[in-house]
């Protein structure tokens, strides 16, 4: 084989291992958290809000510190399944979407209640899609789990919350990668203008944008980037959602 071969080899290998995608499975533990109905699940450090609303359902998962990436992983989905504990784990597999964080609790050791402790991989997973993997009884189990592409229905979803000089847009049900890494807006009477991370999945510009229709250009941890271009009417008011283009 060719040096350049090797070369590109290496780099795609190297870029599926980055973007979880192609690669193997890795080990972690799972807990369970929210009750019965996932009602405690609801809102979460993504800052999607109520899950059902948004699309996501139970199918949902907060992330260890290792996992979540300062609020950066929030979208992102993952396949799961218990392994290794016959006594406690049931067949088949789960795709969750994260949708918060399971914070450290540095006062307990990481194997005995300090499981989202740094560097643990760990989802603490809504009741309803824990009981699909694992028993009730277990409380924790040790699983298995990768990135997988998102598969979500209709667009990808902007609403703008905030006022004037202060537009927080939080962003929702995007599929492919699923966690936006940058996100840009267009007024129809300005150009580009990159928006900062104000926290979870909630995006900041400071700009006055009232009046004006909204184009959004947003870019997922796979480096794909989509546009979706005037999904905003200029006559649009805080506290409104709109839906625009969706990764294929």
């Amino acid at each position: 084989m060719t040096i350049l071969g090797l070369v590109l080899m290496g780099f795609l290998s190297l870029f599926s291992h980055a973007y979880g995608y192609g690669g193997g499975w890795i080990d972690a533990h799972a807990t369970f958290y929210g009750g019965g109905d996932a009602s405690g699940t609801m809102g979460g450090a993504c800052g999607y809000g109520n899950l059902y609303s948004q699309g996501y359902g139970t199918n949902t998962a907060a992330l260890s510190t290792a996992l979540f990436n300062n609020g950066l992983s929030c979208g992102a989905c993952f396949e799961i399944k218990c392994v290794n504990d016959p006594r406690w784990c049931l067949p088949g597999s789960i795709v969750v979407t994260a949708t918060n964080f399971c914070p450290p609790n540095n006062a307990l050791p990481n194997n005995a209640g300090g499981w989202c402790n740094p560097p643990q991989h760990h989802f603490d997973l809504s009741q309803p899609v824990f009981q699909q993997i694992a028993q009730y009884r277990a409380g924790i189990v040790p699983v298995a789990y990768r990135r997988v592409p998102c598969r979500k229905r209709g667009g990808i979803r902007f609403t703008i919350n905030g006022h004037s000089y202060f537009n927080l847009v939080l962003i929702t049900n995007v599929g492919g990668a699923g966690d936006v890494q940058s996100v840009s807006i267009k007024g129809s009477r300005t150009g580009w203008q990159p928006m900062s991370r104000n926290w979870g999945q909630n995006w900041q510009s400071n700009s006055y944008l009232n009046g004006q229709s909204l184009s959004f250009k947003i870019t997922t941890s796979d480096g794909r980037t989509l546009v979706s271009n005037s999904v905003v009417p200029p006559n649009w008011s805080f506290g409104q959602s709109f839906t625009g283009l969706q990764f294929s």
